[in-house]
C-alpha cells in the first residue's frame, strides 16, 4: 500500500506550482530579499506591500491574481509575527482591536471578492487626496500621534473604530498596498492614539484583512503555496527585527518612517494616475 501511495504522492508534489516556468533562482533570491523588507516596514509602520507587491508582478508568467494572492499569504506570517511581539510590549486594548479586526476581515473579504467588477482607477485619485492631506497635517502639527488622547469615548468609540474597519478592510481586498499605512493614518488621526500604540493595533487588524482576502483566493486556487510559504518565512525575519526597532525607538521613529511610506505611497499611486490617463 505504502508503495504505490509514493507515486501518487510524486504525482502530486509535481502538479503544485512553485514559480511560472521562466523564473529563475535569481529572481527567487529577489523575492525573499523583497519579502524580508516588506516584514520589516510592515512591523514599523505598514505599507510593506507596497515592496512585496511589485516585486511579484515583475515575475514573468505570473498573473496579477496569482501575484496578488500569493502577497497575502507571505503578509500573513509577517503580520502574525508582528502582531505578537507588539501585543507583548505595548499591550494594546483588544477591546477595541479585536471587534475592529473581525469588520476589517469581512470587509477585506467583501473588497477581494468584488475586485474584478470595480475599476481600481476610480479610487486612486481619492486616496493620494486624503495621503497629502494626511502628510501635511502629520507635518504641520508634530506633537500629532505623540501621546494617546482619544477623540471619543464609550459606543462612539467602537463604532468609529468599527467603520475605519470596514472601510481600510475593503480597501484591502480591492486594491492592497498601504493598508497598515492606513489604518496607522485612522487610528492616529481620527481615535487620537499614539503612533506606536496604533501600530500595534494596525499590525492585528492588518492580519485580519489578510486572511479575510485569504478566504477568497484560495478557493479559486490564485494562491502559488510553495513560493508564498518561503517569502512568508522571510517575511517573518523582518518583521521580528522590525517589531524589535519600533518598540525600542518608539513614537517619534515610527512617525518619521510613516512619513517615509506616505511619501512613497503618494509617487506610485500618483505615478499609476498618470500612466492610466496616458494609456
Amino acid at each position: 500500500m505504502v508503495d504505490e501511495g509514493v507515486p501518487a504522492l510524486m504525482e502530486l508534489v509535481a502538479t503544485i506550482e512553485f514559480l511560472p516556468q521562466e523564473t529563475d533562482w535569481q529572481v527567487l533570491a529577489l523575492l525573499l530579499l523583497a519579502a524580508f523588507a516588506a516584514g520589516w516596514i510592515d512591523a514599523v509602520v505598514g505599507g510593506g506591500g507596497l515592496l512585496q507587491l511589485p516585486a511579484l508582478l515583475l515575475v514573468p508568467g505570473m498573473t496579477p491574481v496569482q501575484a496578488l494572492a500569493t502577497n497575502k499569504l507571505a503578509s500573513v506570517f509577517g503580520t502574525a509575527t508582528s502582531s505578537v511581539a507588539f501585543y507583548r510590549r505595548v499591550r494594546p486594548s483588544l477591546r477595541t482591536t479585536l471587534p475592529m479586526a473581525g469588520i476589517a476581515l469581512l470587509g477585506s473579504y467583501g473588497g477581494a471578492s468584488i475586485a474584478a467588477f470595480l475599476p481600481a482607477e476610480v479610487f486612486k485619485p481619492i486616496i493620494v487626496a486624503a495621503l497629502l492631506t494626511v502628510a501635511l497635517i502629520t507635518l504641520l502639527r508634530p506633537s500629532l500621534g505623540s501621546v494617546t488622547s482619544l477623540r471619543f469615548t464609550g459606543a462612539r468609540h467602537f463604532v468609529t473604530a468599527g467603520a475605519i474597519g470596514a472601510v481600510i478592510g475593503f480597501y484591502d481586498g480591492l486594491l492592497g498596498p498601504g493598508t497598515g499605512t492606513f489604518l496607522v493614518i485612522a487610528l492616529v488621526a481620527l481615535l487620537g492614539y499614539d503612533f506606536l500604540r496604533a501600530s500595534a493595533k494596525a499590525k492585528i487588524v492588518n492580519f485580519a484583512t489578510n486572511i479575510g482576502a485569504l478566504l477568497y483566493f484560495v478557493p479559486i486556487g490564485a494562491v502559488l503555496w510553495p513560493l508564498g510559504l518561503a517569502m512568508g518565512a522571510a517575511n517573518i525575519v523582518g518583521s521580528v527585527l522590525g517589531s524589535r526597532m519600533a518598540i525600542a525607538r518608539g513614537s517619534r521613529f515610527v512617525r518619521v518612517l510613516f512619513l517615509c511610506v506616505v511619501g512613497v505611497l503618494i509617487v506610485k499611486l500618483g505615478f499609476d494616475i498618470w500612466r492610466d490617463a496616458s494609456a
